[in-house]
Formats: C-alpha cells, structure tokens, sequence
C-alpha cells in the first residue's frame, strides 16, 4: 500500500493565506504512521484530503494497494434512537461478530452496549466509536484525535490491542502526545513550513506493541526531536506577513 502526495495545497474558501502549499509526502504500509505538528499546522486537513473528506486545492492524492479508506474524528456522534449493541451490529459485517465482542472486552466497553450514545462519557464515547470503525472492513483507517478523551493507561492498551490486532492494516494516526506518537508509530510525519513552502519530515518511531523499560531513553530522544522538529517549523510559519494555518 502506498499513499503518494504530490504538490498538494489547501486553502479554504474565504482564507487569502493556504493551509499547505505545495506538499510532497509518501505514506507507505502496512503498520502505524503518525502526522505530527502543532496545532495549526494542517494535520487535519491533510488527513480529510487522504480520505477524500476535502478535495485539495491542488496537486495529487494517489493511492495504491487500497481500496477501502475510512476516516474517523473524536467529535463524532452515533445515532440516538438506538442502542449502541444494535448500532454496532448493523455496521459489522456478516463474520466479524466475535471481533466485536471481544475488542469491546478489551476497549471496557462491554457492559455499556445495552445503552445510548447520549449517556456516556466523553472518553466513553471515543472508545465506542473507534470501536465501530475496526469492525468494518477497511484497508486504511486514518484515526483524527480518536482517542482524545481517553485516560492514558486505557489509551495505550487500546493502541497495542490495535495494533497486534490488525497488522496487516494501514493507520494514521494523528495525536498531540509526542510520546504516545513516539512509541506507537513506525513513521512519524511532522508537518510544517520552509519559507513559502509546506514540508513534511519523517522520522523513525519506536513501533512498539508491548512496554519496554529498555526503550525509555529512545523514547524520550524521539519524542523530543518531534517537539523540536514541529517548534521548528512552526517558528517557519510565522515569519512576518504570513498567517498561522489552521487546521
């Protein structure tokens, strides 16, 4: 599978200055990529572009070796007028019941199915939608701050169940926890300027699936250098008559 992004610019309507302007990135799987960047610097946008929520203003988005791209966000709703057991079994497809039980064990959401939407929590929430889009089928499932309002000890279990779980998938994940990025992640896109030009610079991430009291230090260089590397190119974006692109 491969993801090639060729020129790509973005600016939305009623905006003078661009998101990105001519963006060149290559997102290669299966396994876990990551974008990175402060806030503002289009890791959203760039996402919807990849999974056809946007159409950029230029350039090219071609994908190889996939089919099936579905993107999911963290300010998501499921219908109200149905239980969430019966929500989640119509979107499962035929086969795919006994994952669904079991990844619910694993999310902690068991025992809340029998309910509505409305009546969870926050990081409730959050958990119950990723849930419904690892049911379907999918080749790439770009994961847009999914898990934001989940405490991080659940966070992290539910990273490593997805990962061991789907191998042979494609994910981009957005996150603003460098760390979390750092250890998770095979590559890590960060995303940023360099004069009137968008650049992505891509580092290596740790790609682990279980803890490694042996990897602490690796893990703090890298998500150090993410934070450098984003603070950098944020520094970029702010030079004097251009306007902070939001995302």
């Amino acid at each position: 599978m491969e993801i090639q992004g060729r020129n790509i610019g973005f600016t939305y309507d009623g905006e003078s200055s661009p998101v990105f302007s001519g963006l060149d990135f290559t997102i290669r799987g299966p396994g876990f990529v990551s974008l990175f960047g402060l806030s503002g610097s289009g890791k959203s946008t760039l996402a919807r572009i990849i999974g056809s929520e946007l159409e950029a203003s230029e350039g090219t988005v071609r994908i190889t070796g996939a089919s099936r791209i579905l993107y999911s966000h963290n300010n998501e709703r499921l219908p109200g007028w149905c239980s969430l057991e019966n929500h989640l079994a119509s979107v499962t497809p035929n086969g795919r019941a006994r994952l669904l039980k079991r990844l619910s064990v694993e999310f902690g959401v068991e025992n809340l199915l029998h309910g509505r939407f409305a009546g969870l929590s926050m990081g409730q929430k959050n958990r119950v939608n990723m849930l419904r889009y690892l049911v379907q089928d999918f080749d790439i499932l770009i994961a847009d701050e999914v898990l934001a309002n989940v405490d991080e000890p659940t966070r992290n279990h539910i990273l490593r169940i997805i990962k061991s779980t789907f191998p042979d998938r494609t994910f981009i994940y957005i996150s603003h926890n460098a760390p979390e990025v750092a250890k998770f992640s095979r590559t890590v896109l960060v995303l940023g300027s360099a004069g009137n030009r968008s650049e992505i610079t891509e580092i290596s991430g740790l790609d682990l699936i279980s803890d490694d009291s042996g990897a602490r230090e690796s893990l703090r260089k890298t998500a150090l250098r993410l934070l450098e590397l984003a603070s950098v190119h944020d520094s970029a974006a702010m030079t004097p008559g251009r306007r902070q692109p939001s995302v």
